[in-house]
């Protein structure tokens, strides 16, 4: 008899929410029926600097359903500082100072939802207008730039510098100095911010939509100073969050603080408009290159003074400079960092930040390289490979680029293509051809998970982690099982409750290494004491055994030198009269760090059409293929690789949040007109990936690979869009005006 082991890791496993979501029996943060239930309507600032002069809320307090208007006049003092330095200072209706467009400034609390949107807007507002500081595409704003403190919590600096970069480029046969710039961009989820709160007592329970409960948990405590412990947060689904929802924003605390006011249930759900300003957004950059080669396109020198628009009250840094720092082998790098404060809403995390902003003009310039040196692009990378870290000089923990290069332009077709631009055609259209690499750090973070396995043959797996829609109730299951020597159907894995064991927030591809190595570790404890249980037991088939010679497989703990001495897991447990068997397990984020370098890797190909006489530009054909370690479910990632090179395609070609350069209002508030790539954008994409397990990084052998697949999109399009027209665009997004010279 051969005891057949379970191998759920890998398989394209269907998700087990899928049936939940499309039944509607998902429920999200604004879905969650509650007794008494009462709803909540921000009003926002009109203005982008200044202070409110007056709030005259009659006729709202007179409309029929609205139960309160609360302001920065009648509000409560609450406590808007940081928890961390991964927490953000808010606008918490303190005062009335206005620092961006589209500030809550009150809320309105009402019967129905149409109550409370009608009573938002009988609320009158009157301000004292100041002329908002929106200077940062022009130059002399970049006197006022700043250097922002390095943040070495996450090993974050906004400066770096080694070898002689200037005597390295004096010398250099090839010489570039060019600049790229990319647009403020905002988040669109398919589901809005949503928060609804309940106090019962002194202890609140709070329904969100977030990408990290515990964050959550923990600046609800800080804003309305109570116990942690008496901060419950619930998120069972999340219609995407790609960074915005990381951290807590100020409607979260003001719904809370909406509950308080009216001693109800109230539930907050912003409308897209309203996330224009108040939940973050990828922040405008301008990079400034020098680069040196030799005259066979070797990197001998190379520069990026990055500079990045920020808000007033606080800062985030996008560091476009992290790719430059060691993406190629150069002995001579420079790359700094600088903030220049606008009157802004408060930028944040947007899908793959700085590594997408950053390989994108990389990507760009080392294509420009390329063509200076008359070496093709995909050579010109190899022959610029680099070996280990060049920052840190530590060898990767694992690194399979030249596979990825050689797998894709094989799919691609890169050895058809005439380097010469404007020189290849179809049907009256100029055909391009582009590449770049895509990177993306392999982090990960605290967390715990609980394994419960009980006397049924079922086992339970607990972990306060969050599903933002990638798929961590699947690959969870599927870690647990195989782990647990249980087929994938007797598993179940719980998620989204502060009650659970601590996970970190779901961001920075990092959940699938920190929950699954805690499932592991957590597992492996459980299976220890099932172990002892039979090799102590007098009536088992495994009495006497040393433990090192049983195993387990397939529900049944086995003699591995005699098979046919085995035990099923119910047997075990029910003669010792326990119901269950529970055991924790945490993760070590700091694994591998020492001694390798962390990042994952792909190669990116773009074909595009482009219109000779109409400029119109679209992807015809899309090859990415990438190395994230092990992979642990072939379905979902599949779906994250091809979520990133869609995303990647909207940053290249259509995305950009435009504000009025007078008043700071945002312009295109609405789908209808920021652009965002729809079915009738999308080429044939094909993605594949290279499944070398990195256990240098984790036990599990994975690297995160939510964001990497977004990373080089943009600049092997815009070299692309090069090859077809011979105009080089080094402003994002490339659109038809752009290319009409």
């Amino acid at each position: 008899m051969t005891i057949q082991k379970p191998n759920s890791v890998g398989k394209p496993i269907t998700r087990v929410d899928g049936r939940y979501k499309v039944t509607g029996q998902a429920k999200y943060a604004g879905d969650f029926p509650l007794k008494n239930l009462t709803y909540a309507a921000l009003i926002q600032s009109t203005i982008a600097s200044g202070t409110i002069t007056s709030v005259d809320a009659s006729e709202a307090e007179k409309h029929p359903g609205v139960l309160k208007v609360i302001t920065h006049l009648n509000g409560a003092k609450l406590d808007s500082s940081k928890t961390s330095p991964f927490d953000w200072d808010l606008p918490l209706m303190q005062g009335p100072d206005i620092s961006h467009d589209r500030q809550n400034i009150g809320v309105v609390i009402a019967e129905s939802i149409e109550a409370a949107t009608e009573g938002a807007a009988l609320v009158k507002i009157k301000y004292a207008t100041k002329t908002p500081v929106l200077d940062f595409w022009e130059e002399s704003a970049d006197a006022r730039a700043i250097a922002p403190p390095d943040n070495k919590n996450n090993h974050m600096f906004a400066d770096t510098s080694r070898g002689d970069f200037e005597t390295a480029y004096k010398n250099a046969a090839i010489k570039i100095d060019v600049s790229y710039s990319t647009p403020k961009e905002s988040h669109n989820p398919m589901e809005p911010h949503a928060t609804t709160a309940v106090w019962n007592g002194g202890k609140l329970t709070v329904y969100d939509s977030t990408q990290g409960i515990f964050g959550c948990q923990q600046k609800l405590a800080k804003v309305f100073n109570i116990p942690a412990t008496d901060v419950h947060v619930i998120t069972k689904f999340v219609g995407g969050g790609f960074g915005c929802k990381g951290t807590p924003w100020s409607h979260v605390p003001i719904a809370a603080l909406a509950a308080k006011e009216v001693g109800r249930p109230v539930r907050l759900v912003l409308d897209r408009n309203e996330m224009y300003g108040s939940v973050g957004w990828r922040p405008a950059t301008k990079q400034n290159y020098k680069l040196g080669a030799d005259s066979k396109g070797k990197l001998v020198a190379l520069k990026l003074d990055g500079i990045i628009e920020t808000c007033q009250y606080d800062q985030f840094v996008e560091y476009v400079g992290n790719p430059a720092r060691f993406l190629y082998d150069c002995d001579n790098v420079i790359t700094t960092h600088r903030l220049i404060r606008q009157d802004i809403g408060k930028p944040t995390f947007m899908r793959a930040p700085g590594a997408v902003t950053g390989t994108y003009s990389l990507g760009c310039i080392m294509d420009e390289l390329a063509y200076a040196a008359n070496v093709d692009p995909l050579e010109l990378r190899l022959i610029n490979y680099s070996e280990k870290e060049g920052e840190s000089g530590k060898p990767y923990s694992s690194k399979h680029l030249k596979e990825c290069y050689s797998r894709g332009a094989e799919l691609f077709g890169w050895s058809k293509r005439n380097p010469k631009p404007k020189s290849m055609s179809k049907d009256g259209a100029l055909i391009g051809m582009g590449m770049a690499t895509a990177t993306y750090p392999a982090h990960q973070f605290p967390g715990s998970a609980k394994v419960i396995l009980k006397n049924d043959g079922t086992a339970i797996v607990e972990s306060g982690s969050q599903d933002i829609g990638t798929g961590t109730y699947t690959i969870m299951t599927q870690i647990a099982a195989d782990a647990l020597g249980l087929p994938f159907e007797k598993v179940t894995f719980r998620l989204g409750d502060t009650n659970y064991p601590f996970a970190s927030v779901s961001g920075g591809s990092t959940t699938a290494v920190s929950v699954g190595n805690a499932i592991e570790s957590a597992a492996k404890t459980a299976m220890d004491q099932m172990i002892t249980l039979a090799a102590e037991d007098s009536n088992s088939k495994l009495h006497g055994l040393d433990k090192a010679k049983i195993s387990y497989a397939n529900g049944k703990l086995f003699n591995t030198e005699d098979e046919t001495q085995s035990e099923s897991f119910v047997d075990v447990l029910k003669r010792s009269s326990k119901t269950e068997i529970s055991a924790e397990g945490k993760n070590d984020p700091h694994q591998g760090a020492d001694k390798f370098a962390l990042h994952s890797f792909g190669a990116q190909f773009a074909e595009v059409k482009v219109d000779p006489d109409l400029r119109t530009i679209r992807v015809t054909r899309f090859v990415g293929v990438y190395d994230g370690g092990r992979i642990l479910n072939a379905k979902t990632a599949r779906s994250q690789f091809l979520g990133g090179v869609v995303m990647g395609i909207g940053m290249a070609l259509q995305e950009q949040t435009i504000l009025d350069g007078l008043t700071g209002r945002t312009l295109n508030a609405d789908l209808a007109e920021y652009h965002v790539p729809v079915h009738a954008d999308m080429p044939e994409i094909s993605v594949e990936w290279l499944d070398h397990p990195d256990t240098n990084f984790s036990p599990i052998g994975a690297r995160g690979i939510g964001e990497i697949g977004i990373t080089g999109v943009a600049a092997a399009i815009a070299n692309a869009v090069y090859h077809a027209t011979g105009i080089r665009v080094r402003e994002l997004p490339i659109t038809m005006d752009k290319i009409l010279t």
